[in-house]
């Protein structure tokens, strides 16, 4: 792509505040580039959503931090300390798992108290099985880091290239033609393991039948740090709107951008909803990258990523978030009640695309600890229970039921033995509809398009578009969903945005 000349008088307008939008501004404002975002909502956070309900304030997307060294790298390069600017902790059980009511199990960051439950629920083999999965998630994950996680929007050429050139051997850890169930199926006998390490695929919308077996990686990214944000997830959404301003970058919320400007030399400004024209050097969008093939951004810029039917939509949701009492079920912070055919869920989701009529269930605590023994007082507690849903919010024809499903949700629950007193408490629903509306183009798809097949990877946008000056940055484009993930965009769009003014 040729560089382009900068007029100091125009900054880089990034649109959308997501994760992805926030990093992409601070990255460029630390290298003192002017830069303006612009954002529909009236707050930072895209996906990463504070949502009120009585007098309570909920996380209502992503509730956990992963791959910190993301954000640490990120800080670092400005001058400051994450650890400083963001509290953590760090869990040390990953999640509470249930298959009916007779118990549970945890599983653990430290692999050997993982390896000893697992000896407990499954036997000394399976026990011996997973830490050999244990050793090829982490070769998966350090065969791609730097070959994919970290590279502008690799071919898989290209990855195969840089694998052979440093290690040849690790061509043999990713297992790209393989599906993520059968690669499971070598090393838990067992089809509760099994079905546990197989909702990796759900954390980036895909069934676990079709997503490829690199998605083992999730299990060395957990091992390596689970994290909790001290006043939740929607913290670091504002210490980087906070850090972008301390540097410079201006904020324009409840402004809708409905159009992007293209000149002779490329992207050069966006247009507000009601007509309002900013000028700009180079353009960042942080929105589902099918927003932009839609034409939702003017057709003049329709033309800069493939168009959206190329790839299938990832999943949607529907979440609840309750502020009652509970009691039965020893929660901790992380908690899935699985449902008792794994197959049959995915069928409905992406067969009949419809919810299951068993759903797995995720249950997230928000007042308690992610560690046994770390419990609220009495009284009630701050529940987001979540369960997938096909990306079906703009079609007609809902397929879902959203006067029953509630109930089910909450009477499958009880069968686990979790009884929420939901008497007399607010609950507040949120359906592919509602998603659908406030993330453009995505159908209610949270993650972008769904990663099946070896393709599916490489499918997605990366930051450059064919439009000089015009890049883009989100769960949706490389190198994937999550809000590591989405940050890794903001920082290689805001890298091409610097190579190329």
């Amino acid at each position: 792509m040729p560089r382009r000349t900068r007029s100091a008088e125009k900054p880089v307008v990034v649109i959308g505040a997501g994760v992805a939008g926030l990093v992409a501004a601070f990255a460029l404002a630390s290298k003192g580039v002017p830069t303006m975002v612009v954002e529909k909502a009236d707050r930072p956070g895209g996906k990463m959503r504070r949502a009120p309900l009585q007098s309570q304030s909920f996380d209502a997307g992503p509730t956990v931090l992963t791959m910190r060294w993301v954000f640490e790298e990120l800080f670092a390069e400005a001058g400051l300390s994450f650890a400083n600017c963001v509290p953590t902790r760090r869990a040390q059980i990953l999640a509470r798992h249930a298959w009916d009511e007779s118990g549970y199990f945890d599983l653990h960051a430290d692999v050997s108290r993982s390896t000893e439950e697992i000896a407990r629920l499954a036997g000394t083999e399976e026990a011996r099985r997973f830490t050999q999965f244990c050793a090829q998630a982490r070769g998966t994950y350090q065969a791609l880091e730097h070959s994919f996680l970290k590279a502008h929007r690799p071919s898989m050429s290209a990855l195969v290239g840089r694998i052979c050139t440093r290690r040849p051997a690790d061509l043999l850890a990713i297992r790209p033609f393989e599906t993520l169930w059968r690669a499971l199926g070598r090393y838990f006998h067992d089809p509760r393991l099994r079905q546990l390490f197989g909702r990796y695929a759900t954390y980036c919308g895909s069934s676990p039948y079709d997503a490829p077996a690199t998605l083992m990686l999730i299990a060395h990214v957990e091992q390596d740090g689970v994290w909790l944000v001290d006043g939740g997830m929607f913290r670091i959404a504002e210490v980087l709107e906070q850090m972008a301003r301390e540097r410079g970058v201006r904020f324009r919320y409840g402004s809708e951008a409905v159009g992007i400007g293209i000149d002779a030399q490329g992207a050069c400004g966006v247009e507000l909803r009601g007509g309002e024209v900013l000028p700009a050097s180079s353009v960042i969008v942080n929105a589902d990258a099918a927003a932009v093939s839609l034409g939702k951004l003017g057709a003049a810029a329709k033309a800069a990523v493939p168009a959206a039917h190329e790839q299938p939509r990832s999943l949607s949701a529907i979440t609840w978030l309750v502020h009652a009492p509970v009691r039965g079920f020893p929660l901790l912070r992380h908690n899935v009640f699985f449902s008792r055919d794994y197959a049959a869920e995915f069928s409905a989701l992406f067969g009949a695309r419809q919810v299951p009529s068993e759903p797995t269930i995720y249950v997230c605590a928000q007042d308690r600890g992610a560690d046994a023994g770390d419990s609220p007082a009495q009284g009630a507690e701050r529940l987001m229970c979540l369960i997938n849903a096909p990306a079906d919010g703009d079609r007609p024809g809902p397929a879902w039921d959203e006067s029953t499903s509630g109930e089910r949700v909450f009477g499958m629950l009880e069968r686990f033995g979790l009884r929420v007193d939901r008497s007399g408490a607010s609950v507040q629903q949120t359906t592919p509809r509602q998603f659908a509306q406030l993330y453009p183009g995505s159908g209610g798809a949270l993650y972008g398009g769904v990663t099946h097949g070896w393709r599916a990877t490489f499918q997605r946008p990366g930051a450059g578009t064919s439009v000089p000056g015009l890049y883009l940055a989100g769960g949706s484009v490389h190198p994937g969903p999550g809000v590591p993930m989405a940050a890794l965009s903001g920082r290689l769009a805001a890298q091409q945005v610097l190579e190329n003014l």
